[in-house]
């Protein structure tokens, strides 16, 4: 409802407002102030994984998702997005809908049936730790003056129940049997739509860059249950950013200092191979954690508009209502990462100790890395 310069929305009932404004304006100005929802949840033996996300673009009066399964070295994936100001209300996009049903607990994702491929889901995304904050992601644009990010995120590890349609087939989803994460973020992000025509471009220069993130939950042999957590980012084998900490069942946070892995990585497409994380736990003490993929199924975040994917990019105005998607037979080959990108929601197994559990990995390992046995010649994004 409009009122002069003002516009009222049904969360104005609400008694949370921080600031002297309605819910429809926002403390930043930035078109590239996002609030994103994801989800990775998967079966524990790796035979299927469902990959989630919804973006609202608010001062882009966009709001855009993505829905898709991982089988294997099959993808299919499902975009949608709309005009935001024709339903406020709605969080959802298309034939994808999300639901609050116990705050900071347990959340529903539901695809619906849809016209671009015979996929749809209704899950309920139980946590079984509580969220936990990162570090708060704060960069500058490496050439230039502006915050590029400045973003908070949580994350929860969590089990998943309810069931997904695939060409027809429905497949019993029980918490017992899949686990998974889901975050939530919010503020000044990177790489949401095409950069301005008009402003300062810096010539790319070719760097070496690793891009690392993963939340790992463990449970011991006693039953007690944690979760290590970590983002690491650097350019030329230098360190830009790092997030880390133990994660307690009782809500307490331990900070890790950061960290030296021992990874592979396949050399034909980037994809992880497994190997150890060494984390600084302080004061000289160190946790280290073995990872290794369960099979195949990784969910490829190209088609999911990360870095970009034929054109599109997050936050992009396609018109009041748009839809499109498309179905890989082998997302592993050469060619396809070069089009879907390396970056991926790898399922993985893990193990500190006597501690085991489940975790995704996400990795962007791009140009020279020779303890990797990675040539620039044989790089790509």
């Amino acid at each position: 409802m409009r009122q002069s310069m003002q516009i009222l929305t049904a969360a104005d009932e609400l008694l949370c407002h921080q600031t002297p404004e309605t819910f429809a304006t926002i403390a930043h100005a930035d078109i590239s102030w996002t609030e994103k929802l994801w989800g990775s949840l998967f079966a524990r033996d790796g035979s299927l994984q469902v990959d989630v996300g919804l973006g609202k673009y608010h001062n882009r009066n966009v709001i855009d998702m993505f829905a898709g399964i991982s089988r294997g070295k099959e993808q299919l994936t499902v975009r949608a997005s709309r005009q935001l100001d024709l339903d406020p209300e709605r969080v959802g996009v298309g034939p994808l809908d999300y639901e609050v049903l116990e705050p900071l607990k347990k959340v529903r994702f539901v695809l619906r049936e849809n016209h671009m491929l015979p996929i749809r889901f209704d899950l309920t995304v139980t946590g079984v730790l509580p969220p936990f904050l990162e570090r708060k992601d704060a960069q500058r644009e490496p050439h230039g003056f502006r915050i590029q990010s400045d973003l908070l995120r949580y994350h929860q590890s969590s089990t998943v129940s309810g069931a997904v349609w695939i060409d027809g087939e429905k497949i019993e989803v029980r918490d017992e049997e899949w686990f998974g994460f889901r975050d939530h973020s919010w503020g000044v992000r990177m790489d949401v739509g095409e950069p301005a025509p008009d402003v300062f471009k810096p010539q790319r220069l070719e760097q070496d860059f690793l891009l690392t993130w993963s939340p790992m939950y463990l449970r011991r042999p006693d039953g007690s249950h944690y979760e290590i957590h970590h983002y690491h980012q650097a350019v030329d084998h230098e360190t830009t950013y790092f997030s880390g900490f133990v994660n307690e069942a009782d809500g307490r946070q331990v900070p890790l200092n950061g960290m030296v892995d021992e990874l592979k990585f396949d050399p034909v497409n980037r994809r992880l191979l497994g190997g150890k994380m060494i984390f600084d736990a302080g004061w000289g003490a160190t946790r280290t954690v073995e990872i290794e993929p369960i099979s195949d199924t990784g969910f490829h975040l190209g088609t999911g508009l990360y870095f970009g994917f034929k054109g599109h990019r997050h936050g992009q105005w396609h018109g009041p209502q748009h839809i499109d998607g498309e179905r890989y037979a082998d997302v592993s080959a050469r060619e396809t990462v070069e089009e879907v990108h390396q970056l991926r929601d790898c399922v993985i197994r893990v193990r500190e100790g006597e501690a085991v559990g489940y975790g995704i990995f996400e990795s962007m390992v791009i140009g020279e890395h020779p303890r990797y046995g990675l040539t620039r010649e044989s790089s790509f994004l």
